[in-house]
């Protein structure tokens, strides 16, 4: 099999990585700032399931460009890839007509912060803090809280605010910390903090 270079499975979003993929967060070959985490109990979209499901580990993906899901190391005016020689092991095995190596792969020794995060980390203690805060299965018990749930989402954006200036890192690395932010996610929820 070859790929046609069509760039359909690269405009549906980044990969998720897998522990293979380690050498290449580790040599710098995707940055931190490139990555975000889906955290455990977090609604997502499954391609391959093609439903929306709730996630039973969190995994690390490839982020989107801006407004987009498209993966940010595509190049859409040539059809390529940025990162192709080094790409992760679910870019090397899909094939958007043939979808049987993908999942072999799919669900199997996928990537987390622990992998990546050494525990005595400032960061660590940070997230895992969040994590007992800002859990998903919490906020499902509290969607009828309305009160509650606001209270989460300030208090995550506050947490990012706090780490961005007391730290200095990249903005862009937020997402990997901590997950995307609760006033994005918090949504797949149903829950409209517009209309509070």
């Amino acid at each position: 099999m070859t790929c046609n270079k069509c760039g359909k499975c690269c405009i549906k979003g980044g990969p998720t990585l897998h522990l293979v993929d380690k050498d290449l967060i580790i040599k710098g070959l995707i940055p931190i700032s490139f990555l975000y985490t889906i955290r455990k109990s977090e609604l997502v979209y499954e391609n391959v399931k093609n439903k929306l499901v709730s996630l039973d580990i969190e995994i690390i993906k490839i982020k989107g460009k801006k407004d987009s899901w498209e993966c940010i190391f595509f190049n859409s005016d040539t059809n390529n890839c940025g990162i192709y020689e080094n790409r992760p092991i679910e870019c090397k095995v899909l094939y958007c007509f043939d979808t049987r190596e993908i999942e072999k792969v799919y669900a199997k020794e996928r990537i987390t912060r622990n992998d990546l995060i050494p525990n005595k980390n400032t960061f660590w203690n940070l997230i895992n803090i969040h994590e007992q805060t800002c859990s998903y299965d919490k906020i499902k018990n509290l969607l009828t809280h309305h009160e509650s749930i606001i209270k989460l989402v300030k208090y995550d954006m506050n947490l990012r605010g706090l780490v961005l200036e007391k730290s200095g890192i990249d903005v862009d690395s937020l997402d990997f910390y901590f997950g995307r932010p609760l006033f994005q996610t918090i949504k797949s929820f149903g829950f409209n903090l517009q209309s509070f």
